[in-house]
């Protein structure tokens, strides 16, 4: 049975955002700013690339980490002193990390990776463990929105997937610290096949001689963003094509969706393997990626094929909402003309 769902579906009480995180989202946009202020007038060079490039980074992916998940624990509704003390706990584990950064680049050194005094040893150690902490406070947000009932299935679905890619990413930086960079007093290394610095990419700083394992990080830690997004976007959609108003279309499509975002990580982690650029694709990297496009494409095409397929039938059956008429339980007016 198709089922429609409101799509301006909201809450019955007000809802607070965590302040805590809200405070650390706007610490960081700040910071963020004050970054791009060191990278115009300190001209340091470290490992190849602007010493303040690495704090700007951080202070960017941090500030989007923050408020998405200030948003997502305002749809928690059991656990929510669990939730809040969970928030709290990333939030202040964040900005420790990010202060370690920043002292760092004040004393000119490495903050990752760098062994080379018993200083710079424990500011490491120190880094390694916060982010430990954030790993498993996100990984009780995931476990509390896991279940997490909305009248929205895809929005529910698209918090799921983007919580475990999220999870994916943080997992992959282990493979960092096994990483032999091939750089004196470091142990692990951004780079395989290469050593850590030389040329490398505008903003992002990934190295273009050879593989850089931060990719698959990045993009699996903001598969946090990227799927509720899918899943708000294929609703905006929704509001014009009425097949997508069936949120059984909306779920597939996000499913589709998720499975070609984990089939980007593994290219891009498979590429970074092998000691290959981001900048200079081989053959069967460029044929994986066509496979996953195609893969996107027919699964996307199908999934509404198949659901415009079902919506005509019913509407030739007389089982379609139209001519301006109120689906009662949805409260959705369907289009004139579509009887």
């Amino acid at each position: 049975m198709t089922t429609f769902v409101p799509l301006d579906e909201k809450p019955a009480t007000e809802v607070r955002w965590h302040r805590l995180l809200m405070l650390f989202t706007i610490a960081m946009a700040v910071l963020a700013v004050v970054s791009v202020g060191g990278l115009l007038w300190d001209h340091r060079i470290l490992d190849g690339v602007p010493i303040w490039l690495k704090p700007f980074k951080f202070a960017v992916s941090f500030a989007l980490y923050g408020y998405t998940l200030a948003w997502l624990l305002t749809m928690v509704s059991r656990g929510r002193r669990i939730a809040s003390a969970t928030g709290s706990v990333i939030a202040i584990s964040g900005f420790l990390e990010f202060a370690l950064i920043v002292l760092q680049v004040v004393r000119g050194q490495a903050s990752h990776f760098n062994i080379s005094t018993s200083f710079n040893a424990m500011v490491y150690n120190a880094m390694g463990a916060l982010a430990d902490i954030v790993f498993v406070a996100t990984f009780v947000l995931a476990c509390l929105l896991a279940f997490k009932h909305t009248d929205d299935r895809a929005r529910r679905w698209s918090l799921r997937f983007g919580l475990v890619t999220s999870l994916v990413g943080m997992g992959l930086a282990t493979l960092m610290l096994t990483n032999d960079s091939g750089t004196p007093a470091m142990v692990g290394g951004h780079s395989v096949g290469v050593a850590d610095g030389g040329r490398a990419m505008p903003i992002t700083g990934w190295n273009l001689d050879g593989g850089d394992l931060r990719i698959p990080h990045f993009v699996g830690l903001h598969g946090l963003q990227a799927l509720p997004l899918l899943a708000l976007l294929l609703t905006w959609l929704a509001r014009r094509y009425p097949v997508l108003r069936d949120e059984g279309v909306r779920v597939r499509l996000l499913v589709v969706g998720t499975v070609a975002y984990a089939g980007l990580i593994a290219l891009v982690l498979w590429q970074a393997l092998r000691g290959q650029s981001i900048a200079h694709p081989d053959q069967q990297t460029l044929a994986t990626f066509g496979l996953i496009v195609v893969w996107s494409v027919v699964g996307a095409g199908t999934v509404v094929h198949r659901a415009k397929t079902r919506y005509e039938l019913a509407g030739r059956q007389g089982q379609r909402p139209g001519d301006g008429a109120v689906c009662p339980a949805a409260g959705i007016e369907s289009l004139p003309g579509q009887g």
